[in-house]
C-alpha cells in the first residue's frame, strides 16, 4: 500500500496529470478495493451516478472487495439509499441522510432549470403545480405517465413534458423499488424522498462540508471542478473561506487546486490495475477537467451520440471501451483498446474481466475478448 504523501517545503507546488491521477484513484477506491461496506461507499463517493438502474452496481463492484449486488439491492429495499435527481440534474443513487441534504443544497439549480421550459409553463402556477403534484405522489407512487396525465387535467394547454419536468425539478422525488433492484425490473414511479424515507429534509445547508467531502472523494480540485461535479455555480467564496483549513497546489496549466492536508496523493509511479467502469461513472463526470483520467486524445471516445459504453482504465487512464453481450449462456465481453497494449496488459484485463463477469452476470459460461465494435468515425 503507497503511503500517504504530504505537501512539504521540498515538494513541488506542482501536481502532475499522472500525480492528479492517482491522488484521484486512491479516493476511488480504484487503486486497490476496499473493504468498506456498499452503504459506506456510497457516502464516501457522495453518491453515484444511476441515470441507467445497473451502473451503480458495477461502480461499487469496481471499487470494493468481495462485493456483491444483492447488497446494494439489500439497502435500497430497506431504504438506506434511494434513486433521487441531485447533481447536474442527474438521477444518483444516494444514502438516505445524503439524499435529505444533497438535494436542498442543490435545490434552487433544479428550479432553475424551469427556464428552459418557460414556454411550455405558460398560464402554469408553479407554487400550486407543487403542492398538486406532491398530494398525488404522497397518495402513491405514482408512474410518470400518471402523473403527467393528471398534471394535464389541471393545465391542458401546458407542454405535456414540461409538467413532468417542473414536478421533477420542485420536488425532491424518489423512484421507489422495485425500480433499480438487481435482477429485477420495475417501472419508474415516483414519490417524495420525505414520504419514502418518513422524516423530513434538512433545511438548506452550507456547501462547506459537501466541498470537503467532495475533495476527500475527487481531489485535489479547483472550484471550477467543484462546480461541474455538483452543477452549482459561484462556490468560489466557500472555497476562500475553507482557505485557511486546506493546502494548494498548482496543476501543469496553473490552475489552483485545493485540498484536504491528510488526504492520500501516492507517489505518480504507484501501480494502477486495470479496472472496468460502467457509462457515467462519476471518476470520469467530476471534474471540469478530465486530463487527470482522460487524455486528451481520448476524450469523447467512451461514446457516439447519445450511446456510451463502459471505459476501461489501463495504468489508471480511460484506454478503452467495453461492453457485454449474451449468446445462450455465454456472456461475451468485449474490449476496444484506444492504443496498442502491451502483452502483460492484455492479461491483466482478461483477468480483470474475466473476474467481473463471474460476479456481476448470472451466465454460465464467460469470453473475454479484444476487438472492435465502436466506429469513431475518424
Amino acid at each position: 500500500m503507497a503511503a500517504k504523501t504530504h505537501r512539504t517545503a521540498a515538494q513541488p507546488t506542482v501536481l502532475t496529470a499522472r500525480a492528479l491521477n492517482r491522488a484521484t484513484l486512491d479516493r476511488q477506491l480504484l487503486l486497490r478495493r476496499s473493504a468498506m461496506s456498499a452503504k459506506d461507499a456510497v457516502a464516501h463517493l457522495l453518491g453515484l451516478q444511476a441515470q441507467n438502474t445497473k451502473p451503480p452496481y458495477f461502480q461499487l463492484y469496481a471499487r470494493l472487495a468481495d462485493f456483491d449486488p444483492e447488497e446494494l439491492s439489500a439497502l435500497m429495499e430497506s431504504r438506506e439509499v434511494v434513486r433521487i435527481v441531485t447533481l447536474r440534474s442527474t438521477l444518483h443513487t444516494h444514502t438516505a441522510d445524503d439524499a435529505l441534504t444533497l438535494r436542498p443544497l442543490v435545490q434552487a439549480a433544479r428550479e432553475r432549470e424551469l427556464k428552459t421550459f418557460r414556454h411550455g409553463l405558460e398560464g402554469v402556477d408553479l407554487d400550486r403545480l407543487a403542492a398538486v403534484a406532491e398530494e398525488l405522489v404522497v397518495e402513491r407512487p405514482r408512474p410518470v405517465k400518471e402523473l403527467r396525465e393528471e398534471l394535464l387535467v389541471r393545465w391542458p394547454d401546458a407542454d405535456p413534458l414540461a409538467l413532468t419536468v417542473a414536478a421533477r425539478c420542485l420536488l425532491p422525488l424518489v423512484q421507489v423499488t422495485p425500480r433499480g433492484l438487481w435482477g429485477r425490473g420495475g417501472q419508474v414511479a415516483l414519490t417524495t424522498v420525505e414520504h419514502w424515507l418518513g422524516r423530513p429534509a434538512e433545511p438548506v445547508p452550507a456547501p462547506d462540508a459537501t466541498v470537503l467531502r467532495y475533495l476527500g472523494a475527487f481531489g485535489p480540485a479547483s472550484v471550477m471542478d467543484f462546480q461541474s461535479w455538483a452543477g452549482l455555480t459561484r462556490t468560489k467564496e466557500v472555497f476562500e473561506r475553507l482557505r485557511p483549513r486546506l493546502l494548494t497546489f498548482r496543476d501543469e496549466r496553473g490552475v489552483e487546486l485545493f485540498d484536504l492536508p491528510d488526504a492520500p496523493r501516492p507517489d505518480p509511479d504507484t501501480p494502477a490495475p486495470p479496472r472496468f467502469l460502467p457509462e457515467f461513472d462519476n471518476l470520469l463526470l467530476g471534474h471540469a477537467d478530465r486530463g487527470r483520467v482522460i487524455a486528451a486524445v481520448n476524450k469523447g471516445r467512451n461514446g457516439v451520440g447519445n450511446q456510451a459504453y463502459g471505459s476501461v482504465l489501463i495504468d489508471g487512464f480511460f484506454d478503452a471501451v467495453w461492453r457485454v453481450a449474451h449468446e445462450g449462456d455465454t456472456a461475451i465481453l468485449t474490449v476496444q483498446p484506444l492504443r496498442s497494449l502491451l502483452r502483460a496488459e492484455r492479461a491483466e484485463i482478461t483477468e480483470e474481466a474475466a473476474r467481473m463477469l463471474t460476479v456481476m452476470t448470472d451466465a454460465t459460461d464467460h469470453d473475454v475478448r479484444f476487438g472492435m465494435f465502436l466506429d469513431y468515425g475518424d
